[in-house]
Formats: C-alpha cells, structure tokens, sequence
C-alpha cells in the first residue's frame, strides 16, 4: 500500500499580466512558495509517491532561481517524485530539465515515448513520457499497454482530451480502457475533471495548481490518492490555492448598486480576485464603477467591475414626450430597437445616459 499525490500544471513564472505590476510579482512569488507549502503538506501527510503531470513551468526558458527553488523544495519532501514534462516545460536541451541538478527522490521522464522506473517496495511500476517539442500530434498511448504481471501500474503523462484537430499528445478513452494502468495521473486541462473509471483504469486530470484568470474559476489544487495492495486506487480533491477566481452577476433593479453587490458577496472574500458584472435596470445616471471601486476594493484581493446594467423602462417611456428629452430618446430607442448584439445595445444605454446628463447639465463623471 502507498500514499499519493496527483499535481499538474503549476506554470510556475507565469506573467500574471491581467494584474497590476506589484500583485503579479507578488502572485509569481507565491507561486514559486507553493512548492514549498506542497512538500510540508507530503511531509505531514505522509505521502510516499507525487506524480507531477507537466507544465510545471510556464515555458522552457523559466528563471534559473525558480527551477532551483522547485528542485530544493522536491528534495525536502521525503517521497519518490515522478514528473512527466508537458508542451510548456518540455524537455530539451537548455530547458530547466537539464539545466537544474534534481535531487536523488525524483526522475524525470526524458523520451517522448512511454518508459517504466520499478519501485520494487510497493510492487509497483511508474509509467511516463515528456514532451521533447511544443507540440505532439501523437498520442503517448498509442498501442501501450502495461504487462499483466501482478504490479500496480501507475501513468503519468501531460496530454489532451481526444479531439478532432489534436495538437497536444491526445489521450483517448480507448487507448486508456486498453492501457493496464491502475491509475493513470493526467495533466494539461487547467479544469480538474472528476476521477473516470476507463476500462480497469482510474483516472482524472488534476486542473492547474493556481488559478491565472477568470477563465479558470473556482477551487484548484490537486488529488490525493491511496493504492491498496491489491491494486484498487481511490483519490479525493484536495484544494490548496491561495486564491480562487471568481466571476458574478448582481442584479442591482430597484436598488443602489452597492447595497445589491454587499447583499450578494458572501464573507471571506478578501483572497479572491473577483469579476462582479452589474446587470438590471438603473436610472439615468447608471453605476458610478469608480466610486464602486474605491469603497469595494478593500474587501478583495483584486476586483474587477463590469456594468452591463440596462436604463430603466420607465426612462425610454419618457421618449413619448414632446421635448428635446423626447426627441432625443425617440431616436436612441429607434437604434436601440434594431441592435442586433447586446454590446451595441449597452453603447446606445450609455449615450442615452450621457446625452440625458448633458441636457439636465449633470456631472456623470
């Protein structure tokens, strides 16, 4: 029987380049410490085997202190590690693969085909390959399959789901169903994916480590796994990002906007980067965002408002009018009508907001 762990994707030096400049260095440094939180956690949990699933770097040409960090905090963490290279950190020449010296407890899988290392004390075999160039048309899988010899058979390997145009070493039900692994550690999808049984085979893609947008939303972190001596695998989600991304709707109808927002935001949400979209009806002013901003941003690590509120029904009613106020809405109510996207339907809110200020000789900022 051991204990495992199933990580991939940690993109370690990653730009952060949607944040500003002193909170993307201070998510660049977090990540590289996530390393070292990660072998306290082996450690303490008594973890004996970490499968590391690709794209552990951002690219292959990664500052030499993080690969050195990454190689340190590996060596502290008293089990065997295993790391199978992806299409962002392949292994090559002047990649940090070969540039860094890997302390005795890891192996890094260095041919772009399938091979084994044994571990003789837990009757079991550890299975991996590396990406050697960006791209791979070709799956690991094609054709593999473990010896049925009594061991645990453990994969590792960085790949796609099966798709039509692949680019990125696919990985098929079919091939996996066929492969003998008892377990098979997947990385590449930044969104975990639940554990699949293919076949005999356990397997799942872990998701990446940290969150780097508001296209990879929610909790992140990795599997911990546990195989009996028989062979049977079970693997429970474990979160352990620092921050999660978060995106939002609040509807702000018939009340101020930061009442609607502060209703809507559960408590603890200051680790988090949170996209909020405003949307309903407001009146002729609409959202101040940068007042909304200013009082809200404490409460969130970082925070980004849309307003996609529409102007209030009973405002375009007021189109009816005979008045300049009239003339104008009739005009804007016409274009609005025959808008054919909901962006241009928010640009004739917007003039309609700002031409209604200027008649009135409002400030809207």
């Amino acid at each position: 029987m051991f204990k495992f762990i199933h990580a991939s994707d940690f993109h370690l030096d990653s730009a952060f380049g949607a944040l500003p400049a002193r909170k993307a260095a201070a998510r660049r440094r977090e990540s590289r410490e996530m390393m070292d939180r990660l072998a306290v956690y082996v450690r303490e949990h008594d973890i004996d085997a970490v499968l590391l699933a690709g794209d552990l770097f951002d690219s292959a040409s990664v500052y030499q202190e993080t690969g050195e960090q990454l190689a340190a905090a590996l060596g502290r963490m008293q089990a065997r590690v295993f790391i199978a290279p992806g299409n962002h950190d392949w292994y090559g020449p002047n990649s940090p693969w070969t540039r860094v010296q890997w302390p005795d407890n890891v192996t890094v899988f260095q041919e772009d085909r399938i091979t084994s290392v044994e571990v003789p004390a837990w009757n079991a075999v550890f299975h991996g390959a590396a990406f050697t160039t960006p791209e791979r048309r070709l799956g690991f899988l094609r054709g593999y399959m473990c010896p049925r010899d009594g061991k645990v058979h453990i994969g590792i390997l960085h790949g796609e789901p099966e798709s039509g145009e692949p680019r990125y070493a696919p990985i098929r039900k079919t091939e996996i169903a066929s492969s003998g692994f008892h377990y098979l550690a997947m990385g590449h999808v930044h969104r975990r994916s639940e554990p699949m049984q293919i076949g005999g085979t356990l397997c799942a893609w872990s998701g990446c480590m940290e969150g780097h947008g508001f296209d990879e939303l929610g909790e992140k972190g990795f599997y911990e796994g546990i195989v009996s001596n028989d062979g049977a695998v079970e693997v429970n989600f474990v979160p352990f990002a620092r921050h999660r991304y978060v995106s939002v709707k609040v509807d702000v109808t018939g009340q101020s906007p930061k009442e609607a927002l502060l209703a809507a935001l559960p408590e603890g949400t200051e680790q988090d980067l949170y996209r909020i979209s405003l949307v309903g009806e407001t009146g002729e002013g609409g959202v101040d965002t940068a007042a909304l901003q200013e009082d809200l941003d404490s409460r969130f690590y970082a925070l980004e408002l849309r307003d996609h509120t529409e102007m209030s029904q009973d405002l375009w009613q007021r189109a009816g009018e005979d008045s300049l106020r009239g003339l104008f809405l009739r005009e804007l109510l016409s274009q609005r009508e025959e808008a054919s996207t909901e962006q241009a339907r928010e640009m004739i809110d917007r003039a309609a907001r700002f031409g209604l200020a200027a008649l009135d000789h409002r400030d809207l900022g």
